[in-house]
């Protein structure tokens, strides 16, 4: 598929710049071939400009120099201006033939060097910056290409035309996906087309199968949306434009006997008004917010997804009963005066027919929506590249958090979709399914598996519960440990972690509010009421999760239990010294 030509050579993107740091600037030195302009940024101010050589240099000087990988944009605030650099990468896969990489190494420049001379409150402002850079830098799941348009899936892709695929990859990206919109900015109003790197923040995860002698290649790839960016209890439901918490474009492409097919879910929050304060109990209850406000909210969201996917079928996978009984109600309701041959609602109470072990009933769920599916069909091209079948419509799925029922829903559906697509092209007969082949029913129970833990660790801090059925295909004892001891650590970062991660992520999308005009003293440290409780929470999850992986341990699990509790306990320790 060529879905994407080579851009204007002149608007190609650095791959690898040299990093100098003097005293009084940082040179970024293209060593890619691409440039022969120096990008110098004053330490004091940030200001930018090009430049044809390097400072001079002296044994006095010695500005330390390392590799770089590209800008991913700038952040500048009342106390100065900070540059994101990649210091690491890991190429992780091809997008349709081009090269996909994984940000491992992050890295603030700091531009705020006049502060030594900058009155109490600005310094003290400029001290709680820094705890939200520290979070920053720690940002998990960011991908990147210097070459392709990462934030549109395939067909989306295809349907653009030459002049569109002309643009500097900033111009083409899609704004919902633009993890790092907003911090482009400042290189954009200097016009530095070449460092104008665009960043997704998601998964990315490819596998290779063998089908008789066919080689089958299998990309999963998540778009989270920055609308409603935010962690678990701190962001919920959607907001007044319709821009809903833990949204997530899922694509799934496959490619084989030089087909190349593509199937897109969605999911997020139930698209309403509602919040679920923390205030350590551990499940908060569920408030909605506006009621009145719920329709026209939910209107708007919907519509938004009927012009980016054609038709819209919403899978509701809460509960009945309780909170979640309360919500589903509020959604049932408030989505009615919508639905249309186009927009369709199908709830299934995931809990109370599947239970905590029986997922196979998910069977139940498919043949409500089959039709559907089979009717809004999927994205292929065939072995000329030319489009032979669009899909029309995309199923978009939620429970309360949008993580592990979700993930086991989509699993499912993705799954079904994939049967299809290789039955169509002959690399499946026509009754056959993954499972025919073991090797390759692993393989993509590991793709999905890893794809719904990379999707909720960005937002509740964890792999997602409810894992080891897509990673096996089976529930287990061991599993519902994990469940277990992944709930714990949630509810510590939710009420002790997760309140700075969310000031970062605003930080970083341009939502936080910062003046030196207020009162603003940096993080106090806690006294001695927060650090008993926190103390006591501590040795509470400890112990709970130490007395459960003794009753494993008495069933013969003592490796795993042993790796996942150590896995746990090392979660809380960083984020409590964080």
């Amino acid at each position: 598929m060529d879905a994407a030509k080579d851009a204007n050579p002149s608007c190609k993107l650095h791959t690898r710049l040299r990093l100098w740091e003097f005293a009084d600037r940082y040179i970024f030195e293209p060593i890619d071939g691409l440039a022969d302009l120096y990008l110098s940024v004053s330490r004091a101010s940030g200001s930018m400009n090009l430049v044809e050589e390097l400072p001079p240099r002296s044994p006095s000087t010695n500005p330390k120099v390392q590799t770089v990988y590209g800008v991913i944009g700038v952040l500048k605030l009342a106390v100065g201006s900070y540059f994101f650099v990649i210091t690491d990468r890991d190429c992780v896969g091809s997008y349709l033939g081009h090269a996909i990489f994984k940000v491992t190494g992050l890295k603030v420049l700091r531009c705020n060097d006049s502060l030594t001379t900058s009155s109490e409150q600005q310094k003290k402002m400029e001290s709680e910056i820094s705890e939200l850079l520290d979070a920053a830098e720690k940002t998990m799941g960011l991908y990147f290409s210097y070459d392709i348009n990462l934030t549109l899936n395939s067909q989306s892709l295809y349907d653009v035309d030459d002049e569109f695929k002309s643009r500097p990859l900033w111009r083409q990206a899609e704004p919902r996906f633009l993890w790092n919109s907003y911090l482009l900015e400042p290189l954009i109003e200097n016009k530095l087309d070449q460092y104008l790197l665009p960043v997704i923040q998601g998964s990315f995860e490819n596998i290779q199968a063998e089908v008789g002698s066919e080689k089958v290649n299998v990309t999963l790839i998540a778009r989270r949306c920055t609308g409603r960016i935010g962690t678990r209890m701190w962001r919920r439901g959607a907001d007044s434009e319709g821009y809903a918490a833990n949204f997530v474009e899922s694509e799934q492409i496959m490619q084989s006997k030089g087909y190349t097919a593509s199937y897109v879910q969605v999911r997020g929050s139930m698209p309403f008004l509602w919040e679920q304060i923390v205030d350590l109990t551990y499940k908060p209850s569920f408030d909605v917010v506006r009621q009145e406000e719920a329709p026209s909210v939910l209107e708007r969201h919907f519509k938004d997804l009927q012009k980016k996917y054609g038709a819209v079928l919403a899978v509701d996978l809460v509960n009945t009963q309780g909170g979640e009984g309360r919500l589903h109600e509020r959604y049932a309701k408030s989505i009615e005066p919508i639905l249309s041959e186009d927009v369709r609602y199908v709830h299934f109470d995931f809990h109370r027919i599947c239970g905590h072990v029986h997922f196979e009933r998910l069977s139940q769920l498919y043949e409500q929506i089959e039709d559907y599916l089979k009717k809004h069909k999927y994205f292929l091209l065939n072995e000329k590249g030319e489009k032979i079948q669009e899909q029309l419509g995309t199923v978009r799925n939620n429970c309360i958090d949008c993580l592990d029922r979700t993930n086991v829903t989509q699993s499912m559906i993705a799954r079904r979709i994939l049967e299809s697509q290789l039955q169509q092209i002959g690399v499946f007969g026509v009754n056959d399914t993954i499972t025919k082949y073991p090797a390759f029913d692993a393989s993509y129970k590991v793709l999905w598996a890893n794809h719904g833990d990379a999707i909720s660790i960005q937002y509740s801090g964890t792999p997602a519960l409810k894992g080891d059925f897509v990673r096996y295909g089976k529930r287990s004892a061991q599993g519902i440990f994990n469940d277990l001891q992944y709930s714990l650590a949630r509810y510590y970062f939710n009420n002790f972690a997760d309140g700075t991660k969310q000031d970062a992520m605003d930080l970083l999308q341009g939502r936080y509010i910062t003046s030196v005009s207020r009162d603003m003293a940096p993080p106090a440290k806690a006294g001695f009421v927060e650090s008993y409780a926190s103390a006591r929470l501590a040795f509470a999850l400890v112990s709970g999760a130490f007395m459960f992986m003794m009753m494993s341990l008495r069933h013969g699990k003592i490796s795993q239990s042993a790796e996942n509790l150590k896995y746990m306990l090392a979660m809380i320790c960083l984020h409590s010294v964080n």
